[in-house]
């Protein structure tokens, strides 16, 4: 696709961060679209930088290889889970923040659905892509990990309850994914995408859980108790 003659420049538009995000969008649909009508290994980055209207020095500023341009945009999400952790009230319950944390790197994939499906096919159709992605989920991990070792640091096996924490989130997240993805990743899906997800609390060895019951427990008591006395009003 080319732009047209009113269109802003490239320049112009990079300018603002809204800007910056468009002519994102543009190359990471220019390089879904020639990835998969074309091929991954017939495709070039200056064949994608066409597409999208750019130059070739434009696409490196936002990416540094063909295979970023169709990879979600990982490093700013780890940034958003960092800050679910390092935002959290201290007194809300650790499966609360974890649950949070992770839910935040599904708008990488519903915010566009579309380019997600596409995304999902061609990461089992190019070896490349799926050793790209599967190292990424590595990075959740460990960021996980690193996060909960803190925050369990003073409690029996915090070590241990880290590490199986940080893998059973991580791998409950791909799996209510890649079940949404295989399924036409339509919007009816994304609600039961996320309750998928959050049947893992009830596996994972963080007493927080029981934290967030007493929570629960002592909300409705708090809503009887104003029921009640509107009752007798």
């Amino acid at each position: 696709m080319t732009r047209s003659a009113d269109a802003p420049s490239t320049a112009r538009r990079g300018r603002s961060a809204e800007g910056r995000a468009e002519v994102r969008r543009e190359l990471v649909n220019a390089a879904v679209d020639l990835f998969t009508g074309r091929g991954y290994d017939e495709t070039t980055v200056d064949d994608i930088a066409a597409a999208a209207g750019v130059g070739r020095r434009t696409f490196f500023r936002y990416f540094r290889s063909k295979e970023d341009a169709v990879s979600p945009d990982h490093e700013s999400c780890l940034e958003r889970v960092a800050a679910v952790f390092a935002d959290a009230h201290p007194s809300e319950p650790l499966l609360s923040v974890v649950l949070r944390a992770g839910e935040t790197v599904f708008d990488l994939y519903f915010n566009d659905a579309e380019v997600a499906r596409k995304r999902f096919r061609l990461t089992h159709e190019v070896p490349a892509l799926r050793d790209r992605e599967a190292a990424s989920v590595d990075h959740y991990r460990r960021l996980f990990t690193r996060q909960l070792r803190v925050r369990l640091a003073d409690v029996p096996d915090g070590e241990l309850r880290a590490a199986v924490t940080a893998a059973a989130v991580v791998a409950a997240h791909n799996h209510a994914l890649r079940a949404w993805l295989a399924d036409g990743a339509t919007a009816a899906g994304i609600e039961p995408c996320r309750a998928h997800f959050r049947r893992v609390a009830d596996l994972l060895p963080v007493e927080a859980a029981d934290e967030l019951k007493d929570v629960a427990r002592r909300l409705e008591e708090a809503v009887g108790r104003l029921e009640q006395r509107n009752a007798g009003s």
